[in-house]
């Protein structure tokens, strides 16, 4: 009897902001971290306008393991592994893992990807898969946590001066979620990119 392929069920938190910003995602074993970067964008509500890395410590070294997208331009700077290359199995042995995952180095988004358990797949299911979360994700190009919670204050005021400019602002920068409730998520609503277009959308000639 042929073995049962396995799936990897993630919960994904945003730091540094309460209400919590978080989602449940399930994906395939044979996920690679470029794959994981996408379905965490895609479930997340994030645009993928920017750079991104997975950091992962190394427990044989004082420094830290980078995944995400080489340099491959200028051949300087940090030496980062190629996340189209790098299987998630590889540094997700068991529950309790986790990584930190940055996503735009100027707004300097920062989460945790934690590994909450290894299941077998359902034949019924279409992975990958949003269960569940909560709070809907920044814009895009808010200015990170101190420019979010500013917006989140002039939303709170709809008569202000700002309210106006802010709403339409808005409309290009947030996913699934014009107009903006920041208290608002349905999972049912997410949908996910093949993470094989993405890359040739982004790397293909």
């Amino acid at each position: 009897m042929a073995a049962r392929k396995l799936i990897y069920q993630f919960r994904v938190t945003l730091l540094g902001i309460e209400p919590a910003i978080w989602r449940r995602i399930q994906v395939s074993e044979n996920y690679t971290f470029w794959d994981l970067h996408v379905a965490i964008q895609d479930a997340m509500g994030w645009l993928d306008y920017h750079l991104h890395a997975f950091q992962i410590k190394n427990p044989h070294r004082r420094e830290s393991i980078e995944i995400g997208i080489p340099d491959t331009d200028t051949g300087i700077g940090r030496d980062v592994l190629a996340g189209w290359e790098v299987p998630i199995a590889d540094y997700f042995d068991k529950p309790g893992d986790a990584v930190a995952y940055d996503y735009d180095f100027g707004d300097s988004w920062q989460h945790e990807v934690l590994l909450e358990g290894i299941l077998l797949k359902e034949p019924s299911v279409k992975y990958p898969v949003c269960m569940a979360g909560e709070n809907a994700c920044p814009p895009e190009d808010c200015g990170g946590i101190p420019g979010f919670e500013r917006l989140l204050e002039t939303l709170a005021h709809p008569k202000s001066r700002e309210y106006k400019e802010t709403t339409s602002w808005l409309e290009g920068h947030v996913k699934n979620y014009f107009p903006y409730h920041p208290d608002r998520f349905d999972a049912a609503q997410v949908k996910f990119t093949n993470p094989t277009k993405r890359w040739k959308t982004a790397f293909g000639d």
